[in-house]
């Protein structure tokens, strides 16, 4: 569902025939691969891996494929360079002690049986401090959770089906849980430290493949990353280390509900004062909230059509009335106000006081305020019971709580069930690492501004990538009805990458009527997955 204005940077960041098992090291015989006990290394869960195997029909064509559950480890950049001396790090009891930090990353990976080389992709949640679940449950893996569309899920038991949008039609699949996270561990010497953090997650990430790529024998593989929310900047970070650092380009970047500068969040873009980019980007994703939950004063049919019209709005008098500042006219400030109830139903005076800036949790508080509901962050068609009507911004997140129970439950349920992992491990879904997240980024030719988010920008890192690697493609993904990452946000941002405009062809977009997770919703998964698709049978040349 291309808005016809964008037809023209279409061609103008959470994936994606056989794979060559021959050329790899997957052995279906075998159950666990355990290297000798290293009291100085991660225990217990280093390098093990546990296989079972499966199929699912993809577009009438039954896959064949071999999973893998298991982990491998990685140390922070620098870690050989720290003198490791067991003896000297013996602890009182005489057990050896971990000298340095690591991380023991979780990954379920699926392998088409068959003849040739197939394209791999490393898919990834974010959070940042989010296993990979919603990606592996909710999108492309061949086994997914059915919740409902727009309101609170009924509770357990839950359906789990054959994932007839699963991506193994077209590529292998590593969901990634960043260290910390679900199954994935960290240990060690200020192991918060070494792996919290904007360059610390990337260089873990890029780590972890470079190790999957020699322990499985992709090296000639068509490469592709697939991030979602958190996983948009890791991927932007991500792939320029792989190809600036490492020497391992990469076919595609693929980013779903993408935020790469956090100027542009949102959320509190108040606490950023002066910045007023965040206001003009997100009023089309309030203006499609107010459209689904029918609170605008006038009635709008097309849907596309509307929301080209609130950009141009946006991007024009919007931006000119916001950058006049104190200077506006008074009579200049109530006829904006006007307009912005047009595309928002929100009252005019309740816009004045807020001086023309609506963030992200005061809309969803005051949307719905009058039928004593608040609106989805994540997915703004959603709403739930206003927890405390007298709050300036909404408490918390109804598309979230209406929908974590099922993934987390599912989850838990299918890997020890069906991938034979967790046996008396504990899954998390998710760890309190976003107050602690070292925002510091070294970007490319540049010194790392202070620790804050707003500031936090990868932007250059995945121009940078395009600049060195001028083939690289990139596939971007956006709903509609996401308050947490505005798809025009995402729009905004690629059209200001630091690159020649010659690149600007190697960026494609694709929206949908859904939010956040797109592929909460059923026929957005299926397009999801055709999308993905074409974009790999594109890019992966005669692999695919």
């Amino acid at each position: 569902m291309n808005i016809a204005h964008r037809a023209s940077a279409l061609v103008a960041f959470l994936l994606l025939s056989s794979v060559g098992l021959a050329a790899s090291t997957v052995d279906p015989s075998a159950t666990v691969d355990a290297e000798k006990p290293d009291p100085t290394r991660f225990q217990p869960f280093r390098a093990e891996a546990r296989r079972t195997t499966g199929s699912v029909v993809v577009g009438g064509q039954t896959i064949q494929y071999q999973a893998v559950a298991g982990t491998l480890v990685v140390h922070p950049k620098g870690w050989d360079d720290v003198p490791r001396d067991p003896k000297a790090e013996a602890t009182a009891s005489g057990e050896a002690a971990n000298p340095t930090a690591e991380a023991s990353m979780f990954y379920a990976a699926y392998f088409r049986n068959g003849p040739g080389v197939r394209p791999i992709t490393f898919l990834f949640n974010g959070g940042p401090g989010s296993a990979t679940m919603w990606l592996h449950m909710g999108a492309f893996g061949p086994k997914r959770i059915v919740t409902a569309t727009d309101v609170h899920s009924p509770g357990a038991p839950y359906t789990v089906v054959a994932n007839r949008a699963s991506l193994l039609d077209v590529s292998d699949l590593v969901f990634i849980d960043a260290p910390g996270t679900g199954f994935s561990r960290i240990g060690g010497r200020d192991a918060e430290k070494a792996f919290y953090g904007v360059d610390q997650d990337a260089y873990a990430f890029a780590e972890f493949i470079t190790q999957f790529l020699t322990k499985y024998g992709r090296w000639n593989s068509p490469r592709y990353i697939f991030g979602e929310s958190y996983g948009t900047p890791r991927a932007a970070v991500l792939v320029n280390q792989l190809q600036s650092d490492r020497s391992i380009d990469v076919n595609g970047v693929i980013l779903l509900s993408q935020i790469l500068n956090m100027d542009l969040s949102p959320d509190r873009p108040g606490a950023n004062p002066g910045i007023d980019t965040p206001y003009l980007t997100v009023l089309p994703t309030y203006a499609a909230t107010a459209w689904y939950h029918k609170k605008l004063p006038a009635e709008h049919k097309d849907l596309e059509a509307f929301l080209a019209e609130v950009e141009r709005f946006a991007m024009g008098e919007y931006a000119t009335a916001l950058a006049a500042g104190a200077a506006l006219p008074a009579t200049e400030r109530t006829r904006v106000a006007g307009r912005l109830h047009d595309y928002t139903g929100l009252p005019v005076d309740y816009l004045l006081k807020a001086d023309l800036r609506i963030d992200g949790g005061e809309f969803r508080q005051a949307l719905r305020i009058e039928d004593g509901l608040s609106t989805g962050r994540l997915d703004s068609r959603f709403s739930g019971p206003t927890l405390d009507p007298l709050s300036q911004r909404s408490d918390y997140d109804p598309q979230s709580a209406a929908i974590s129970s099922a993934y987390v439950s599912a989850f838990n349920d299918y890997a020890r069930r069906e991938l034979d992992y967790g046996d008396g491990r504990t899954f998390k879904p998710s760890i309190g690492t976003y107050r602690t997240w070292n925002w510091q980024h070294l970007q490319p030719g540049s010194s790392p501004p202070a620790n804050s988010r707003q500031g936090a920008n990868v932007m250059p890192d995945l121009a940078n990538a395009m600049k060195t690697n001028p083939t690289l493609k990139v596939q971007v993904h956006a709903g509609y009805f996401d308050l947490a990452t505005p798809f025009y946000q995402g729009v905004y941002e690629m059209q200001h990458l630091q690159m020649p405009a010659s690149l600007q062809s190697n960026i494609e977009f694709q929206f949908y009527d859904s939010g956040h997770m797109v592929y909460a919703k059923d026929s957005s998964l299926q397009q999801l997955h055709d999308s993905v698709a074409a974009f790999i049978r594109r890019t992966a040349g005669a692999a695919n």
